[in-house]
């Protein structure tokens, strides 16, 4: 799949051929036919990898015994440094986030599924925050967790040549936890919980 993803960014999908696939990965067609059906199977399986690879990664690297905000910007920081040093593969998810859109039947399923997976992760740290009151508990983690995702993507994709200072990770998250709301107001007071190097405000 390395070599589908490396063609796939280089080129738009109708241009690409299995048969440079297999010039590019160096094997044979009957190779490719052995784990892909044809050419929307090898595109929509380099896609949902992403997926995986960042489910496996949040499962691996972020401590299940972590505090709330700990693992919450943890999981931000591995999921922004997989969409930065990914980047081919990210711009293929994204594209095929849109060809998706307007797909229908069963490979627009297999898509949703894997997409599910990695809200369903990030949902999980989420929940983590409901259960010790620091997220809100009347809208359902899953949606939060897409909106955490969005703000991600959108941080990866149209925010790059923004200064660091206003697209940091620890304003994400705190625009997640607090909202956008003016400061002294309530809604949108500066978390310190999630400054670096402030972590022990939440074990007070």
């Amino acid at each position: 799949m390395q070599a589908a993803e490396k063609l796939f960014t280089s080129r738009r999908f109708h241009e690409i051929t299995l048969d440079d696939v297999v010039q590019e990965a160096r094997v044979g067609k009957g190779t490719i036919y052995r784990y892909f059906q044809n050419k929307d199977d090898l595109f929509i399986q380099t896609a949902t990898s992403g997926f995986d690879e960042l489910c496996d990664l949040l499962a691996k690297k972020v401590p299940g015994n972590a505090l709330f905000t700990q693992q919450l910007l943890g999981a931000c920081r591995h999921i922004s440094t997989f969409f930065s040093t990914r980047r081919q593969l990210f711009r293929i998810m994204q594209s095929e986030d849109a060809r998706m859109y307007w797909c229908r039947g069963a490979m627009r399923q297999r898509w949703v599924e894997h997409r599910k997976r990695l809200a369903s992760a990030v949902a999980g740290i989420v929940r983590k925050g409901v259960r010790e009151g620091k997220i809100r508990a009347d809208v359902p983690v899953e949606i939060l967790a897409s909106f955490l995702l969005g703000m991600l993507r959108t941080r990866a994709r149209e925010l790059a040549d923004v200064p660091e200072s206003s697209r940091s990770l620890e304003l994400v998250v705190d625009l997640f936890c607090q909202g956008a709301g003016k400061p002294g107001r309530g809604a949108g007071r500066p978390s310190a919980a999630i400054v670096p190097g402030r972590f022990a405000a939440d074990s007070r």
